[in-house]
């Protein structure tokens, strides 16, 4: 039985096998990388915009010519975000160097985990499995001129827009995502595909230890807190700082029977903050 691939704990421990992140960026991108360290959470020290973004994961190739970022969506709708991080990490390597030439080619995957849940700039729903932006220009002929190597893609699993046409490089990965979420236990997936063969024993749910099925069990319960807050329409604009909505946020984890960890991670509140408002006396 496979563990999902929507959970941050499980997808994490795939992707930051080299073995497993190498194959996954070769089959997207047509490149043969070797990677040395594999980072999760990734912050920049200063912070490379006003915005001190964190990354999912992150790796440089060992000849540093490769910037990898990989990203994966749960309930944001913001894809602009997933953009700014990208094109941040083009921008910040024109710091050292004044010819303007890029000493690194950045690379970005993102994956929907929730597909159903997400929409356009006019609010149609995102109905390819694939998308694709290599930020190469195109004449009035249609043809693609490559003057950059940066490229992004977008993967999105969900049966529902599955499309035969899909290049098995793409499809492969696809599958495993969706098995995971969705088909756990009656798999059919490409074990002659070293990087998928790889991340299936990581994620079999039988040879998973205590302390990751533990971090995993505490972010499914934060997704449902999250979903639980959203429903009720208290998560929009609250989350970023105020202080109205953190309370609100921390309380509406109490009374759900969340622990302190989980309600800190979603409000950013102190465990002594959070043991006040336990033990403040019902209104």
């Amino acid at each position: 039985m496979l563990a999902p691939l929507d959970n941050e704990t499980i997808f994490k421990k795939a992707f930051t096998d080299k073995v497993v992140f190498q194959q996954f960026v070769k089959d997207l991108f047509d490149v043969d990388i070797v990677v040395d360290k594999i980072e999760t959470e990734k912050r920049f020290e200063p912070p490379l915009s006003p915005i001190n973004f964190e990354l999912d994961i992150y790796a440089e190739s060992t000849d540093h010519s490769f910037v990898i970022e990989i990203q994966k969506i749960d309930y944001d709708k913001n894809f602009d975000r997933f953009l700014h991080y990208f094109l941040t990490l083009i921008i910040n390597q024109q710091k050292s160097f004044a010819d303007y030439k890029f000493k690194q080619t950045v690379l970005g995957v993102v994956v929907f985990a929730r597909p159903f849940r997400f929409s356009q700039k006019d609010n149609q729903p995102v109905r390819d499995n694939v998308m694709v932006i290599d930020f190469n220009p195109r004449n009035l002929k249609g043809e693609l001129v490559k003057l950059y190597e940066h490229s992004m893609v977008f993967l999105n699993p969900s049966k529902k827009y599955q499309n035969s046409d899909t290049p098995k490089n793409y499809q492969d990965w696809l599958d495993l995502f969706y098995a995971s979420m969705k088909e756990p236990v009656n798999y059919r997936l490409n074990l002659n595909n070293k990087g998928i063969a790889k991340a299936i024993g990581l994620i079999d749910y039988d040879r998973l230890d205590p302390f990751v099925l533990q971090k995993m069990k505490e972010n499914e319960m934060r997704k449902e807190m999250l979903f639980s807050i959203q429903q009720e329409g208290k998560l929009e604009g609250r989350l970023e700082g105020k202080l109205e909505g953190k309370l609100e946020n921390a309380m509406n984890g109490i009374k759900a029977g969340f622990s302190n960890e989980v309600i800190s991670a979603i409000t950013k509140l102190t465990d002594e903050e959070i043991d006040q408002l336990r033990n403040q006396p019902e209104q």
